[in-house]
């Protein structure tokens, strides 16, 4: 099995923490990931930092993603509100035409886009939000890729519309039997171990399985694995999955 300096895409949901301190952190990951998802000002995030990041992307050759969630600052997108599969339409369109603005006006184009949070659990295995979402991405971004969890209605939804699709995982949470998250309010939801969080990123990488809660064994595509910002240790995981990036053994 030869080594591969390039696994799979490490992407980082950044622009989410306020201040001086966010900033810091976010460019501090910028050095050890591959795609950025930028909150567009629904869950989190602002026009200056959505422009800051835009122009880091373009300088460090990082790509430039998009991250709509819910309108819901205080609940900070994760949780589900009662909306139309419209209103999910114009609330995503609305945020990716502003992330398209400001990623033009700093020279670089916007990528590929990832939901955030509920919406994006909820478009996991709901058809009529997943086709809604990919509509909007389609209408406005046609050639951008869609990323979404392994196996997902969304991920459904985006091929059917045309749009090229990528394969999410998440080695800092734990999965359910059904290939879906646990929820963040149940107990072993999240996983903080940077050393146990690279061991799982490593299995999904190199066998194309995960281990779920309840001890079963999960086929899953991995095309794309995710670093959380607001994790206590997202900087040490971020580096842990670099690592494996260049040394895991992967077959052919």
């Amino acid at each position: 099995m030869p080594i591969h300096d390039i696994i799979i895409d490490i992407n980082c949901d950044l622009g989410e923490i306020e201040g001086d301190a966010g900033q810091k952190l976010d460019s501090e990951l910028l050095r050890w990931i591959t795609s950025v998802n930028v909150a567009c000002g629904g869950h989190a995030g602002g026009r200056e930092r959505m422009r800051q990041l835009a122009e880091e992307c373009r300088q460090l050759e990082v790509g430039f993603g998009a991250h709509p969630g819910y309108v819901d600052r205080e609940g900070f997108g994760r949780r589900v509100l009662p909306m139309s599969p419209e209103q999910i339409y114009d609330m995503i369109t609305a945020q990716l035409k502003l992330m398209i603005d400001i990623a033009a006006s700093e020279g670089v184009c916007v990528s590929h886009v990832k939901p955030h949070g509920a919406l994006y659990n909820l478009a996991a295995i709901d058809i009529q939000v997943a086709q809604s979402l990919a509509a909007a991405v389609h209408e406005l971004l046609p050639n951008a890729r869609l990323f979404g969890l392994a196996g997902s209605r969304l991920l459904e939804a985006g091929k059917c519309c045309g749009l090229r699709t990528v394969s999410e995982v998440f080695a800092d949470r734990n999965y359910q039997a059904n290939g879906t998250l646990i929820p963040r309010d149940q107990p072993g939801a999240v996983i903080h171990d940077p050393q146990t969080i690279a061991a799982r990123a490593a299995r999904m990488i190199d066998t194309g399985t995960v281990v779920t809660i309840d001890g079963h064994i999960l086929t899953v595509v991995a095309e794309t694995i995710c670093v959380h910002s607001d994790s206590p240790a997202a900087v040490e995981i971020a580096k842990c999955l670099k690592e494996i990036n260049r040394r895991t053994e992967h077959p052919r």
